[in-house]
């Protein structure tokens, strides 16, 4: 039998001391006179960045060379290996099976998921099949840790009060259970979790019988896992065993530690009221209830880390963390107990800034020769911007949390060809895919990249067909009305296309076959080397992905046997999101990036807290799909509250540095974002005994302003008369007069807006097809009943009239068609007019300069005259604006007819009739009206009929003598009350003059139809 210590020998490292360095000083204390007495000792730690925390702390206390005790991670796989001989004699019987691998579980679990959703008729997908498999995996993994039976599921006697939805998730998950122990019989493996139970089992039975011959340390493992648990009991109880508590807090009152919970049941009630799983000492006294320790039985550690803060911050700590039924203390408090020297608070106004001012603080601290910091936050967007902010003084500070798989180039370049297959090659998907770094990576990037661009171009507007064979419509030669530019633009990206589509031909049989999860992985392996010249296994990244992917195409035959390629994206997102990377360098020796996990243990002379928002630290904890709250209760599993504590204890052990910088941002994206509960609880109790930080965020401001701020002048742009057109579009002549710089930029630079990409069919889509159609319906159809309907119908069936302009426009247009069909009818059984041009080109000549114009359409009128009418998708414009001479397309077409410009009108025609005729909604309700901006004798707001060509045409002289043939600037928001589309905002640079007195501004009132540069494209030159 081995000798045991009458009462256990459990210490603990207070919150205000380095725990690393003090747990290694003190070791070095007791057993550092016999070298061999150190290389004999074990030290069970938490994880594999403990270890790595106190080996250098070690180094540091040593002072020279020593022979290290053996570190050991306490959740380690392969714990009797880590151990060696700490477990001799290994003894009889340990037979314990191999843990089954992380990948084959995940993807037996989503087939099971699935198949038992498809027998109960809940069918699912495989993405959404592998996030239930993830979330059972860590239930189950709950179960092991808490060793709770799976079959006290079917005997809890309040199943019946759950609400449906979680009675169904109960039923299949009961089923799931008995069946996932009948497979890992079948492969002869267990899960890691209760592996790990067996091993720490063994551990603690063999080290009550035949302790190791060296000291036994256990240090900063906050676990309360039983099979844990067992073990530091064990470590603590042996004659050499010692086991050392992170922070716990003995300075609260008998009181304040009893009202932390967990409480017994009312006898007579039954009632239990809830513990306080978020305080951060609740995870500590659970794991000193299943030790079987009293607090009162806990020692302080005898050694500091040299590093330290006063001994006073552990005291405002443990104030500032009262359970709320005690926090009445706080106006009691003497001022030194609750002035947090050393702690500061910084708050900003965003996120950028808030990393901006942290890189400065950290950049700071190396001013001091030996001085630390780190940052630690569980915003990992956060820690990102930081460490990019740190690269501008060429400071390397990697995020010690790592980055996940999905997010590195590679694992983005995977994730794209899966989202080209799954949106059958969407113009976003497919671009994004084609402009990704790793594509053609080397020397023939520059010229692939020259190829998508132009690619680009072409794709801009409403999406394609699907396909590849959409595609190839797209680029196919367009019959008319392209520019030569973009005809040479096309034909040269269609040429390298047809050489390229070669590559993405399997992945298109993705979409078209429904092949099984292996051969889609696999043809997205070879297609992802194909097009990245095998870069995309490359590096320390690349390695990474390539060992998952080669574990993900080994168990793939085992995952979900229905997989559709719509549901391939988020099945490998949710295989990626679970791996991170760590980068093989080490970053600078003083400044370190944490997340919480890592920053456990750790210590620097400056701590910078930041992302203290709700939300983010404390997180919000996830939900469990599977298991109801009141279940995981009456099961004995931890609360999903305790995470919060355990961020809470995080928060609290971080504090404890010499310095602390808190840090928050108020906004949070576009939203405002809600102060922290530790933050308020600081503030709270400290009010004005804390300090606020303003230098850093004042720096941040700073450091990127200019020394002088000169802005650009509204701009007046004057070019010579040479660059000045001499020809006209009746639509441009209205955005000449109306907004001069928006004439310039469009016809004199030639900058129009591009469509987005992948587009909604929008105002200028819907503009240019109605023309179509009712040019076809005069052309074709020679103004045939029920034609009009029946091609509008066809326009929606083509590929690129998305499902929502089908549903919500077409139905207005149908009864706009109808309305314009029952028009011609009625104005030619009544008025005798009928159509006579539609879509017809005219030019003249006037003041110098040639204006030609598109009708939409004219008629001839029973008196001889004609009628101009033009289509308006919306609203057409006021009479207004038209007589103020900033509309004057109809009154132009006039002229252009009534000097001969139509050559199939002839001379001596007179335009007798001005018409807009809109598909949008009119004042009785109805879609279809007709309006005109002018009528016979006119009024004090509307011109006369007969006066209109004439209007028009000293208009557009007066406009044309001024800009075209004069030299007049073209000046920036020449009339800011009119409408404006906003386009060449930037280029004018607007909001650096707006305001500053040299314009009244424009009104901004943006136009929501087609814009001139778009909408009246049929007459641009």
């Amino acid at each position: 039998m081995s000798e045991r210590a009458a009462t256990p020998s459990l210490y603990t490292i207070s919150a205000h001391l380095a725990f690393a360095d003090a747990l290694a000083r003190g070791v070095i204390t007791q057993y550092g006179d016999d070298p061999l007495a150190l290389a004999r000792g074990l030290i069970l730690l938490p994880n594999n960045r403990a270890i790595k925390a106190v080996r250098d702390a070690f180094v540091r206390q040593s002072g020279g060379g020593l022979l290290m005790p053996r570190l050991v991670p306490i959740g380690d796989e392969e714990l009797g290996e880590r151990l060696g001989s700490a477990l001799d004699p290994l003894g009889e019987g340990l037979d314990i099976p191999p843990a089954i691998p992380a990948m084959d579980r995940q993807m037996i679990l989503a087939h099971m998921v699935q198949q038992v959703r498809a027998e109960h008729r809940q069918p699912v997908d495989a993405g959404e099949a592998m996030r239930l498999a993830q979330a059972l995996a860590q239930s189950i993994d709950q179960l092991h840790i808490e060793m709770v039976e799976p079959r006290r599921l079917k005997e809890l006697p309040m199943a019946e009060e759950l609400s449906g939805h979680w009675q169904a998730s109960l039923r299949l998950l009961t089923i799931l259970l008995d069946r996932w122990p009948e497979e890992l019989n079948r492969l002869g493996m267990i899960d890691l979790a209760d592996r790990r139970n067996r091993l720490l089992s063994h551990v603690a039975k063999r080290w009550k019988e035949t302790p190791p011959s060296g000291f036994v340390i256990a240090a900063g493992i906050a676990s309360v896992a039983p099979a844990v648990c067992d073990v530091l009991r064990t470590v603590s109880r042996m004659k050499n065993g010692q086991l050392v508590l992170a922070a716990l807090d003995p300075s609260m009152s008998a009181e304040e530690w009893d009202a932390i919970g967990p409480f017994d049941a009312d006898p007579v009630s039954g009632f239990r009221p809830r513990p306080q799983e978020s305080h951060p000492q609740y995870a500590i006294k659970v794991m000193l209830n299943r030790i079987g320790a009293a607090r009162d039985e806990i020692a302080q550690w005898n050694c500091g880390g040299g590093h330290d803060a006063r001994a006073v911050r552990a005291r405002n700590i443990s104030n500032a963390m009262l359970v709320p039924a005690h926090t009445a203390k706080w106006r009691m408090l003497e001022k030194t107990e609750r002035t947090l020297n050393g702690v500061r608070m910084m708050e900003l106004p965003t996120p950028a800034q808030e990393a901006q001012a942290i890189a400065l603080l950290l950049r700071e601290a190396l001013e001091t020769k030996e001085r630390t910091a780190a940052l630690i936050t569980p915003d990992r967007a956060l820690a990102a911007r930081v460490s990019a902010h740190l690269k501008r003084w060429n400071i390397n500070a990697d995020d010690s949390a790592g980055m996940p798989l999905s997010l590195t180039p590679p694992g983005t370049l995977l994730l794209a060809l899966a989202r080209v297959a799954a949106e059958r090659f969407a113009p976003v998907a497919l671009l994004d895919l084609l402009k990704h770094p790793l594509v053609r990576k080397g020397d023939e990037r520059q010229d692939w990249l020259e190829q998508v661009r132009g690619l680009d171009l072409i794709l801009r507007g409403p999406r394609p067909a699907p396909g590849l064979s959409g595609l190839a419509a797209r680029l196919a030669p367009r019959a008319a009305g392209e520019q030569d530019r973009q005809a040479k633009l096309r034909a040269r990206v269609a040429q390298w296309w047809a050489d390229t589509q070669a590559h993405f031909v399997p992945l298109e049989g993705l979409a078209v076959d429904g092949t099984s999860l292996p051969h889609m992985l696999g043809t997205l392996r070879a297609i992802a080397s194909d097009l990245s010249n095998d870069q995309i296994w490359a590096g320390h990244q690349g390695r990474a992905l390539s060992d998952l992917f080669a574990e993900m195409e080994r168990a793939a035959p085992s995952g979900p046997g229905h997989v559709e390629v719509e549901a391939l994206p988020d099945l490998l997102a949710r295989l990626l999101e679970g791996a991170s990377v760590h980068p093989p360098q080490g970053g600078h020796p003083r400044i370190a990036i944490y997340g919480l996990l890592e920053a456990r243990l750790q210590q620097a002379d400056l701590m910078i807290l930041a992302g203290l928002n709700e939300g983010t630290w404390p997180g919000i904890p996830s939900p469990d799909p599977w298991l109801a709250p009141r279940i995981r209760q009456l099961l004995g599993l931890p609360g999903l509250e305790q995470r919060i504590g355990l961020s809470a204890h995080d928060f609290a052990s971080a504090l404890g540095a010499p310095e602390v910088i808190l840090s928050r941002a108020r906004r949070s994206g576009s939203s405002p974002a809600i102060a922290s509960r530790f933050w308020l609880r600081l503030q709270a109790m400290a009010g004005d005994h804390i300090e606020m930080l303003d230098t850093a965020p004042h720096w941040a401001g700073t450091i990127d302003a200019p020394a002088r701020h000169t802005p650009t002048p509204r701009p007046q742009p004057c070019p010579p008369p040479a660059l000045r057109p001499g020809a006209l579009a009746v639509t441009q002549a209205d955005r000449l007069a109306a907004d001069p710089y928006a004439f310039y930029a469009g016809r004199i630079l030639r900058l129009s807006p591009l469509e987005r990409v992948d587009a909604d069919p929008g105002p200028a889509w819907r503009g240019t097809h109605v023309h179509r159609v009712l040019e076809l319906w005069f052309r074709e159809d020679k103004c045939a009943p029920g034609r009009l309907e029946t091609r509008t119908r066809d326009l929606f069936g083509q590929g690129d009239a998305h499902p929502i302009l089908r549903a919500l426009w077409m139905p207005r247009l149908l009864q706009s068609v109808r309305w314009i069909e029952e028009q011609v009818r009625e104005d030619s059984a009544v008025e005798g007019r009928h159509i006579q041009l539609v879509e017809t080109r005219g030019e003249i000549t006037l003041g110098g300069i040639t204006l030609s114009g598109t009708a939409d359409r004219i008629d001839r009128l029973a008196t001889g005259g004609i009628a101009i009418v033009d289509y308006k998708t919306g609203k057409p414009p006021s009479a207004k604006q038209v007589k103020q001479g900033f509309s004057l397309q109809l009154g132009l077409l006039g002229v252009i007819a009534e000097e001969g410009g139509f050559a199939d009108l002839g001379k001596d025609t007179e335009a007798q009739k001005f018409e807009y005729w809109s598909t949008g909604k009119g004042k009785g309700g109805a879609f279809g009206y007709r309006v005109s901006p002018v009528k016979p004798g006119g009024s004090e707001k509307i011109i006369a009929t007969e006066d209109f060509t004439r209007h028009a045409t000293d208009q557009f002289l007066l406009a044309a003598g001024k800009w075209l043939t004069g030299d007049a600037p073209f000046t920036a928001q020449l009339n800011p009350d009119l409408p404006s589309y906003g386009e060449y905002d930037q280029l004018m640079r607007l909001e650096e003059w707006y305001g500053r007195g040299d314009s009244d501004g424009p009104s901004h009132h943006h136009s929501s139809g087609p814009s001139p540069a778009s909408g009246g494209g049929r007459d641009n030159d």
